[in-house]
């Protein structure tokens, strides 16, 4: 898998809500990366799969970065957090069609591993995200 990337802060307050992009957010950036890796694997997918685990495995990547964007878009730091909790239920979905896909010999263990490695760091950044909005400091810029 090829990793391509761009770095901003995850914490800028101007990228938490509204005011800037969610293309600011580095674990947007990085959900888009793992929602392009998982496509590229599913592509490898027997052809009995493509409307099985690989469409899965598509909806719930595509899903991590999307609702991301659309938190991010929300304007309010309670809706945001909810977003980025449906993101990481997305993760969650994902990393277990990930060890499905493995155990079925459809990926690779050096593949499992990689996409492991991926949703792992993201999840980290989630989290640490939502902590964030926890804070008073990021309530009173968000409502």
């Amino acid at each position: 898998m090829t990793v391509l990337s761009c770095r901003f802060s995850v914490f800028s307050s101007k990228a938490l809500v509204g005011s800037q992009s969610y293309k600011d957010l580095i674990v947007w950036q990085e959900g888009l990366l793992l929602c392009s890796a998982i496509y590229e694997v599913c592509s490898k997918f027997p052809t009995t799969e493509r409307y099985g685990l690989a469409d899965q495995m598509k909806r719930a990547a595509v899903s991590i970065p999307s609702n991301i964007a659309e938190g991010q878009a929300r304007r309010h730091i309670n809706e945001f957090a909810h977003f980025l909790s449906i993101a990481n239920g997305s993760l969650a979905e994902l990393d277990t069609q990930r060890l499905i896909a493995q155990n079925l010999g459809f990926i690779s263990g050096e593949q499992s591993f990689e996409i492991e490695l991926r949703i792992t760091s993201i999840r980290k950044m989630l989290y640490s995200l939502i902590e964030s909005l926890k804070r008073p400091q990021s309530r009173a810029t968000g409502n």
